[in-house]
């Protein structure tokens, strides 16, 4: 669980292995042990770990984390779509009077 939480929310950051052991002072293949499993990180580093991806340790160490997916940008993009036809149409109004 603590491995796949890892990845998840290393990944929901937009971070690859190798920016998260950097900001980690670790090596990237030891964050990809930690992800497979293979190792897990000590109690220090859980702490670490969980200030650089701005979670919770009990996040990292019980609750599932749902991988959020890369669309985001496209929702975004297309709310930022809506409110700039929006601004547009109060101009178009405020400019008629």
């Amino acid at each position: 669980m603590l491995n796949e939480n890892i990845k998840a929310i290393r990944k929901s950051k937009g971070l690859t292995q190798e920016e998260l052991g950097i900001k980690l002072n670790v090596v990237r293949q030891t964050v990809s042990k930690w992800e497979k499993g293979l190792s897990v990180p000590d109690s220090e580093m859980l702490i670490s770990i969980s200030e650089v991806l701005e979670t919770s340790v009990s996040t990292l160490l019980g609750e599932t984390v749902a991988e959020s997916p890369v669309d985001n940008i496209k929702s975004i993009s297309e709310k930022l779509e809506i409110i700039n036809l929006q601004l547009s149409k109060r101009k178009e109004s405020e400019q008629k009077f």
